[in-house]
C-alpha cells in the first residue's frame, strides 16, 4: 500500500513551530517602523529600513532560534547590499519568509470605539505574487479592544469573518495563514475580563475557520497571552497569566491546530520570555506554545543599533541573544539571568 504524500502546507505550519524556535515579526508598516525609528534617532526612509532589516535577517545563527520571518510588501521586495534578495539571506539560514497581507486595523462603521481589519479586495491576486516573491506563509491581525460595552459581538463576528477568508484564500494560494485574533491589553481591566474576553473572541473565529472549511491542521494561531489590563492593579503573577492563557486556549483552541505562536502585544522584551517560559513549564499541550514576537525581539537590536552601520554587530549580538532566550523558553527552561544584556 503506498504512502501518502505529506502535505507541504502541514509542513510547513509544523516547520514554523519546531522546537526551540519560533517566528520573528518584521512586518512593521511605514507609520509604526518610523515612530520606533525616532526615539533611537534614527531616520526611517527606504534605504534605512532596507539597511537595519538586512541586520537583522544577518545575525549569524538565527536560523536555531528562529523558524520565520513575517515581511513587509516593502521588504518582500528588497536586496541586501550585494544584491542578494532578502528571502534568500533568510533561506540561506533556513529561515522561512512569511508577509504579512492585511490593510490594518480601520474604523468599524457604527461601532465607536471599534475596528475592522481590511485588506480582502484584490487579496487572491496579491497573495500570487508572493508566492512568485517566495513568500509560505502569510498573516492577518484583527484588533479588539475591552472598554465599556465593547467588544461588541458584531465586531467579534466581522474580524472573524475576514480572519476566515484570509486564511482560505491563503489555503488556496499554496500558503500557512498565521491568525491573530489580538485582544488588546490596554484598559484597566482585569485578568478575568481579558481570559472572557479572548475566549469569545477565539470562540466566534474558530466557528469562521470551520464554515469557510480552513484546515486547521495547515494553519497557525497568533493569540495574545491572558493579562491583566496595562492599567490595572493589581498585575496578575507571571505564574498566574500563564495558568489563565493556557486554560482559555484549552476551552477554545482545537487539537488539530500544530502550534499556538503568541504575540507579544506591548509586554517588555523580558516580560515576554517571562510568560512563554511559564506557558511551557505548565504541562503537556496539545499544541506546540511558541512565539511570533516583534518588539520584544527587535527592541533591544533597535537601541543597539540607532541608525549607525557601525553598531550593526552589536544589534545582531541583542538580537541573537534575545532569541536564544525565547529559544529557552520554548523548552521552559529560560534562566531569569539569561535577561542580562550581551556585553
Amino acid at each position: 500500500m503506498a504512502m501518502a504524500r505529506p502535505d507541504p502546507l502541514e509542513q510547513t505550519a509544523r516547520a514554523l513551530v519546531a522546537p526551540g524556535k519560533g517566528i520573528l515579526a518584521a512586518d512593521e508598516s511605514h507609520g509604526t517602523i518610523e515612530k520606533r525609528f525616532k526615539a533611537t534617532g534614527a531616520t526611517s526612509t527606504e534605504e534605512t529600513r532596507r539597511a537595519y532589516r538586512e541586520i537583522l535577517f544577518a545575525t549569524p545563527g538565527l536560523g536555531e532560534c528562529i523558524s520565520g520571518v513575517i515581511l513587509f510588501d516593502e521588504t518582500i521586495r528588497q536586496e541586501a547590499a550585494d544584491g542578494t534578495p532578502l528571502v534568500e539571506v533568510l533561506a540561506r539560514q533556513g529561515i522561512i519568509p512569511g508577509i504579512k497581507v492585511d490593510k490594518g486595523a480601520k474604523a468599524l462603521a457604527g461601532f465607536s470605539g471599534e475596528k475592522i481589519t481590511e485588506g480582502l479586495d484584490g487579496l487572491r491576486d496579491r497573495l500570487a505574487e508572493y508566492v512568485n516573491l517566495g513568500a509560505r506563509f502569510t498573516k492577518w491581525r484583527a484588533v479588539i479592544t475591552i472598554g465599556a460595552n465593547i467588544p461588541s459581538d458584531t465586531c467579534l463576528a466581522a474580524n472573524a469573518h475576514a480572519l476566515a477568508r484570509f486564511a482560505a484564500l491563503s489555503q488556496e494560494a499554496g500558503l500557512v495563514p498565521i491568525v491573530e485574533p489580538e485582544v488588546l491589553m490596554d484598559g484597566d481591566h482585569t485578568i478575568e475580563r481579558h481570559f472572557d474576553v479572548t475566549e469569545a473572541a477565539l470562540k466566534v473565529v474558530f466557528h469562521e475557520l470551520f464554515r469557510h472549511r480552513v484546515r486547521l491542521e495547515a494553519m497557525l494561531l497568533k493569540p495574545n497571552m491572558v493579562l491583566s489590563g496595562k492599567d490595572s492593579t493589581p498585575q496578575a503573577s507571571v505564574v498566574q497569566a500563564a495558568a489563565m492563557t493556557l486554560e482559555c486556549m484549552r476551552h477554545s483552541v482545537p487539537a488539530a491546530v500544530p502550534g499556538i505562536v503568541f504575540l507579544s502585544g506591548g509586554q517588555s522584551d523580558v516580560q515576554a520570555t517571562e510568560h512563554l517560559n511559564a506557558l511551557n513549564q505548565q504541562g503537556k499541550a496539545p499544541w506546540e506554545l511558541s512565539f511570533s514576537f516583534g518588539r520584544a525581539l527587535q527592541a533591544p537590536a533597535l537601541k543597539a543599533w540607532a541608525g549607525s552601520a557601525e553598531n550593526a554587530r552589536t544589534a545582531q549580538n541583542s538580537l541573537q541573544h534575545r532569541g536564544r532566550c525565547n529559544s529557552m523558553a520554548r523548552f521552559g527552561r529560560y534562566d531569569g539571568e539569561a535577561s542580562r544584556r550581551p556585553n
